[in-house]
């Protein structure tokens, strides 16, 4: 099944995982959680267009961190598959990280 159709199997945000890290600190958490956004904007930008397979894999590879250490566990499991796609899959993967990315943010406006 394409990346794209596959329904999120993860939850799509652990704010305990966080929580652990921040310390319940409200303005720390926020600051993450914008800081992981910015970062999944700019790793996109890149999919939208990679200069080359590397540039690809290193755009998921450095989404999928970010999403992991802020405990949107969903999104990092699809830049987690969208890295092991062929070039020809580029577009379905892409598209299967930005939904994933649209209900991570979702899910982080829902916090409080």
């Amino acid at each position: 099944m394409i990346a794209a159709m596959k329904p999120l199997a993860t939850p799509v945000f652990d704010d305990a995982h966080l929580a652990r890290y921040t310390g319940g600190d409200a303005a720390l958490r926020d600051e993450l959680l914008s800081l992981m956004c910015d970062q999944a904007r700019r790793c996109l930008t890149i999919m939208d267009s990679p200069p080359d397979p590397a540039s690809w894999r290193a755009a998921c590879h450095t989404l999928k961190g970010a999403a992991r250490g802020v405990g949107a566990f969903a999104l990092a499991d699809v830049c987690d598959e969208a890295e092991l796609q062929s070039q020809s899959a580029w577009a379905g993967a892409r598209l299967a990280v930005e939904r994933a990315f649209r209900e991570t943010e979702l899910a982080f406006a829902r916090i409080d």
